[in-house]
Formats: C-alpha cells, structure tokens, sequence
C-alpha cells in the first residue's frame, strides 16, 4: 500500500484580536512598570478659598490636604505551549513563530481587557442611553436594549463640560453595535463633519460632538441590577446573562493613567523531559482612573429597552 503524504500549506490562520490603540490615549506611566507593585498618583487638596473684602484678620492658616490615588499593578501569564521536535521538522510553516506571535497578541488583547476594568467609573459616572430598540448583543443576553443616539453624545458633553474638563484629549470607545447604531442616526451634516475628522492610524474613526470616536470588538458589559446604572462591571472571561448590559466608555486622557510592561518571553529549548521546546509569556499590567473625584471618565449604558 502505497504511503499517503499529508500536504500543509505555508501559510497558517492567525487568530483575530481587537483593536486595542485605546490604551495610548491616557497618561502613560509605562515606566513605573519595573520599580514596584503599586502606582501613587498624588491629587491636591481642595483651595484654600477667597473672601470678598475680608473684615477679620488675622485670617486663620489651614493645612491643605492631598489625596491620594493608587493602584496594583498586577501579571498577565500565558498557559506554556509545547512544540514537539517533529513539529519543526515535519510541518512547512513555522509552528514556533506562529506560537511566538498569537500568545504575545493575545497577552496585550488581556491587557486591554484588564484595562477596560480598571478605567470602567462607578454608577455616579454613568448615563443610560435613550434611543430605540436593538436586540440584545452580548453574550447569552436576550431581549431588547436602547441604542446609543447622537443626543447622548451631546448629553455626556455637556456633563464633561459641567464637571470643568479639559475640551481636548476626549474620547468616546464603543463596541460594533454601539458604533453602527450610532452612525445610523447621524443626520448627513452630522456623518460629513464625522468621517472628516477620521484618522485610522491612531484608531480614530471620527468626531462627534468634541469626541475622538473610537471602536473595538467590545468594550464594557455590566450585570443586571435593578437600576441599570448601578451593575457590576463584568470582565471578558465572565459567563454572560440573558440581562446583562452593554455599555460605551468615554474619557478625557489626562484622567486616566495607564502602565504596560514589555512581553517577557521564557523558554526552555531542547527540553530533555518533553524532546521538543517549552514557551511562555509574561506581561505586567496596570491602570486606574487618575483623579481622586473621578471626573473626567464616564460610561453610556445600554439598558432595556422595555
């Protein structure tokens, strides 16, 4: 019997990961990686105040008090991956570089995720949005829930502006759904004026309402709860709901820090035990929201519909 000969190509499917150049837009204290476990960021104490035509003096001298914001930083690690020595030997693409690549994508497509959590605000922060009906689009979630308008764009500017944020450096993150709804209810000034403003190598899909509109895959997912501003972030790994709720995530970036370490690679080649090679990856992670009176990051919350 003749010996049948199996045919691979050269090329291998790669995995898809999610756009991720949401991270850049925020403080980087990338290089606090390396020098410990926690981030201080340090906030000013509230003015000293002013009086109009003062009548008293002496006036009495108070101690201002700073405020303090910290945060973990933690390490993302990857499951180690054993290539047999025939793998190197038999197959026509390069198993070892394929390997290589997925696992160091996939290390930052966790660090985004982590990320999403550690900048997501409290139900102070968050708005519901208020347009019409859209089938449920997370995981295992039914039922309807309200889309994001234009209006609610316009909503969060005007709380931006209340809350005396900086105009510039303002983003708006929204997942796929998120993202057509919104372009579907822009007037034709409104998507004109939106894709003018486009600038793809920075991620940016467009401006609306002072907003660098940003999109990826997803972006935050809440619990139920019977005020829908008040769910529990729920990170990417957690099982979905049938009531669980979508929601956009918008952010000026002096608000939020970011730290991100380098991918860190160990291997064990010509593993004796195992007659091929052992690869892992490591990477260290951190982010929180800067200021001690969280303003500046706010989330739009796709609640029921009904």
């Amino acid at each position: 019997m003749a010996v049948q000969k199996e045919i691979w190509q050269r090329t291998i499917i790669e995995g898809l990961f999610a756009d991720n150049t949401f991270m850049a837009k925020a403080v980087n204290d990338d290089m606090y990686v390396n020098e410990g476990k926690k981030v201080h960021i340090p906030n000013a104490g509230a003015p000293s105040g002013v009086e109009l035509n003062r009548s008293t003096v002496p006036a009495t001298a108070q101690k201002r008090i700073e405020q303090d914001v910290e945060y973990t930083l933690g390490e993302l690690t990857t499951n180690p991956v054993h290539i047999p020595y025939a793998d190197t030997v038999e197959l026509s693409y390069n198993k070892r570089n394929s390997v290589i690549d997925q696992d160091r994508k996939q290390l930052i497509e966790s660090a985004a995720e982590a990320m999403l959590g550690y900048w997501c605000p409290a139900a102070a922060n968050r708005v519901l949005a208020t347009g019409a009906a859209q089938t449920a689009w997370t995981p295992s979630a039914t039922g309807t829930r309200k889309k994001i308008t234009p209006a609610d764009v316009a909503a969060l500017q005007t709380r931006m502006n209340a809350d005396n944020v900086p105009i510039t450096g303002r983003f708006l993150l929204l997942d796929a759904y998120q993202y057509e709804a919104l372009l579907s209810a822009l007037t034709e000034t409104q998507a004109i004026g939106f894709f003018q403003a486009a600038d793809v190598k920075r991620g940016v899909m467009g401006m609306l309402y002072g907003f660098e509109v940003m999109m990826r895959a997803t972006v935050l997912r809440f619990a139920t709860a019977t005020n829908p501003l008040e769910g529990t972030f729920k990170a990417k790994s957690e099982a979905g709901a049938a009531t669980d709720n979508a929601g956009a995530l918008a952010w000026q970036q002096d608000s939020v820090s970011r730290a991100l370490g380098e991918v860190k690679m160990f291997d064990s080649v010509d593993n004796p035990l195992y007659y091929g090679d052992i690869y892992s990856f490591l990477v260290r992670v951190g982010g929180a929201i800067r200021r001690y009176d969280k303003k500046g990051v706010y989330a739009i919350i796709n609640g029921p519909a009904s």
